[in-house]
C-alpha cells in the first residue's frame, strides 16, 4: 500500500494494482447506495451485499489502471463466478487502502543508535553531595 491509496495484490490471474481515488469512491458510493466507510463497515461486519464486493474490486482495478472493459471481464470471471467469501478479503484490503492509505514507514519506535564507547554526557547529580530536591529539610 501507499499514501496514494494504491495497493498491489496477487489476485485472479496475476499481480494487480488497485486504487480507489476520489472519483472511484464516488462511483462506488453510487453503485452501492452507501458511503465508502459504510461499505467497509458492512464488509467487516458480515452485513455486505454482493455488489459491495464486486464493485470495490472493479473500481479498484479501474483506478489502478486496468481499462474498464477488461476490469468488468475480470470481475465477471473471477468474482461473480466464484464463491463470494473468496474475494471478501481482497475487497476489504482494497477499500481500506482507498480510505486510509498506508504509512510511508513502519509503525513503532526506531531503535536507539548503538553506543560507540564514548562517555555519557549525562549529569552526575546523584554524586553531588547535595540533598535531593524532593527531600524536606528540618523545621
Amino acid at each position: 500500500m501507499s499514501r496514494d491509496a494504491a495497493i498491489t495484490l496477487t489476485w485472479a490471474d496475476g499481480d494487480f494494482k488497485f486504487r480507489l481515488g476520489w472519483g472511484e469512491l464516488e462511483e462506488l458510493q453510487e453503485k452501492t447506495d452507501a458511503g465508502p466507510y459504510v461499505v467497509l463497515q458492512r464488509l467487516h461486519a458480515g452485513n455486505w451485499r454482493m455488489q459491495d464486493v464486486s464493485n470495490v474490486i472493479r473500481m479498484g482495478l479501474i483506478g489502478g489502471g486496468v481499462p474498464p472493459e477488461e476490469a468488468i471481464k475480470k470481475v465477471r470471471y473471477y468474482v461473480e463466478q466464484r464463491p463470494p467469501m473468496e474475494n471478501l478479503p481482497f475487497a476489504i484490503a482494497i477499500l481500506s487502502a482507498g480510505l486510509l492509505g498506508a504509512p510511508d514507514e513502519p509503525l513503532g519506535e526506531l531503535k536507539a543508535p548503538k553506543r560507540t564507547g564514548k562517555k555519557s554526557t549525562t549529569s552526575r547529580t546523584a554524586k553531588s553531595g547535595l540533598a535531593p530536591s524532593t527531600e524536606q529539610g528540618q523545621p
